[in-house]
């Protein structure tokens, strides 16, 4: 029997924007009751052991509201004043779950916010944003959004805004694609420095991340990215960026993305072996250290191996880590200790 006892604290997913999607297309999901066409909901949770994690606001474009986009809409530059009414309905959308739950699920604001929640068996929901674009150039919104609980940052998406450029998904590829920061975006480290949110370089490209490598003080995170060693996506890290994460003292987190699994980088293999993901993990383990590493499935956000599915899924990978000797230890760490601790370091 497959055992679910181990909780997961998870660095990334899209639950909230497939949430937000879904109402106002008029076909609203049931993350309290559970619905087929989430990955997390209550019940999985409940079922996989998925205690909680940064819950990421990303912006579509306009179009995402009516049809789906191709990449080349999904790349064009996103209004600032749209993202941000945006990002405001999916924080307020988190809040009203949390509101509605009856103290099942919590908005966490720092580290031993998470610790209680998972302790008391709430559901800890932290509050995360993929892509600036709702940042204004006067940092006025950035003030406000961190008030209602933003932890968390990545200054791109794959697409360029006022404060650096993302990578393509191209594969196979190097992160090393476009320029670095823009003025404004060392500004926004510098600032998310001072008022202690994580900057996310899962989506930056080589440049940028090597300009946050020279302004940050703080431990350096991708929260869901991969080995580009394994896998040739432009996504993932090369070693030379894994080297400088670990002296840091900063953490990757897991992508279960097929496409950035595989090393042909084919999504479409939706059988692929779970052993694939523990190679990442054991390359991960190797290069950052045993506290460097933690899970960040992008559930709601991407395509994940049929075997896993969804969050109720995460046991089967634990059971895999277990016959690669993966010891007890070792599995706490990978699957919440090290989130809480690289939470605890950036002073959250």
């Amino acid at each position: 029997m497959v055992n679910t006892t181990v909780p997961v604290f998870d660095g990334h997913n899209d639950t909230l924007l497939r949430l937000e999607m879904a109402a106002r297309s008029g076909k609203p999901l049931s993350f309290m009751e559970g619905d087929e066409n989430l990955h997390i909901d209550l019940p999985k949770a409940k079922q996989g052991g998925f205690a909680g994690g940064l819950f990421a606001i990303f912006i579509p474009p306009v179009q995402e509201l009516g049809s789906k986009p191709d990449f080349q809409t999904m790349v064009k530059p996103v209004d600032q004043t749209y993202a941000l009414e945006l990002t405001d309905a999916m924080m307020a959308r988190a809040m009203l779950l949390a509101r509605e739950s009856e103290d099942q699920i919590r908005i966490c604001l720092s580290s031993a916010d998470i610790r209680k929640a998972m302790e008391e068996g709430a559901l800890a929901i932290m509050l995360h944003i993929e892509g600036a674009e709702a940042i204004d150039a006067d940092f006025n919104a950035l003030e406000v959004l961190h008030a209602a609980g933003l932890r968390s940052i990545g200054p791109v998406w794959s697409r360029s805004n006022i404060f650096g450029h993302g990578v393509p998904f191209d594969f196979p590829g190097s992160p090393d694609v476009g320029p670095g920061l823009t003025d404004l975006g060392k500004e926004l480290v510098r600032r998310c420095n001072a008022m202690k949110i994580m900057i996310d370089l899962s989506h930056l490209n080589e440049k940028g991340f090597w300009d946050v490598h020279a302004i940050t003080d703080k431990p350096m995170l991708a929260t869901h990215s991969n080995v580009h060693a394994l896998c040739k996506s432009r996504r993932n890290l090369t070693d030379k960026q894994l080297d400088a994460i670990a002296e840091s003292r900063g953490l990757v987190g897991l992508n279960y993305s097929i496409s950035f699994l595989r090393s042909d980088g084919d999504k479409s293999q939706l059988d692929m072996d779970i052993d694939i993901m523990v190679d990442h993990l054991a390359y991960l383990v190797d290069k950052l250290g045993e506290e460097g590493v933690g899970l960040g499935s992008d559930f709601d956000g991407t395509t994940v191996p049929q075997r896993i599915g969804n969050a109720a899924g995460n046991p089967l990978l634990i059971e895999r880590m277990r016959a690669r000797q993966f010891g007890e230890e070792l599995i706490a760490k990978i699957t919440h200790e090290n989130w809480l601790s690289m939470l605890e370091r950036s002073g959250i």
